[in-house]
């Protein structure tokens, strides 16, 4: 319980950071539900910000059966020219995996990600899919190339 609990405080200490930028910003921020495929089926909620210009963060907090993972994300995103809504992105980010299987063990990965996303022009609502690998840096430490995420969120301003 008391991961958890420290998971969550860190997730609003990311979106209290994120709301300090969105004041300088005139872009847009973003809440809405992911799915990661990392070492099972994680499913959890996400935030994206702008930090002005095509620099974003995001944190999210999410969860599987025996995990409690907290990660936070920073992307470099584009639009395509010529396709109203739809933009690529790049980045990089960390994540704390609590697991309670039995050993109770705290893992600790870097992610980078290059992804799509898509925001409906006449809607508040936005897609993403992206390939992001997965490099645990302890425990038997080990770099997966086959994990992915996808999301739907719902556009704030």
């Amino acid at each position: 319980m008391k991961k958890v609990l420290l998971s969550v405080a860190a997730v609003a200490i990311l979106a209290l950071g994120a709301q300090e930028a969105k004041a300088q910003s005139p872009q847009r921020a973003a809440i809405g539900v992911v799915f990661d495929g990392t070492a099972g089926d994680l499913w959890g909620v996400q935030y994206k910000q702008s930090m002005g210009g095509a620099n974003n963060g995001q944190a999210q907090i999410m969860f599987d059966d025996n995990v409690v993972a907290v990660g936070a994300d920073y992307q470099y995103a584009r639009p395509f020219s010529g396709a109203k809504g739809l933009g690529w992105y790049a980045g990089v980010g960390a994540q704390l995996s609590f697991v309670d299987a039995g050993d109770n063990i705290t893992l600790v990965a870097l992610r980078p990600q290059l992804g799509l996303e898509f925001k409906i022009p006449a809607a508040p609502i936005g897609f993403h899919a992206d390939w992001k690998p997965d490099w645990r840096l302890n425990h038997n430490s080990d770099f997966d190339a086959s994990t992915f995420s996808f999301g739907i969120k719902y556009t704030l301003r």
